[in-house]
């Protein structure tokens, strides 16, 4: 894996990582 593979990884972890924040706080807000 080299520097572009690696910086794919973290793109795609920090999208997963946006939608999970998304999906939490979109459920707090119906839960309120």
């Amino acid at each position: 894996a080299g520097k572009a593979a690696k910086q794919a990884i973290i793109a795609v972890a920090r999208k997963l990582l946006l939608a999970l924040n998304a999906m939490v706080r979109d459920n707090a807000a119906y839960q309120a």
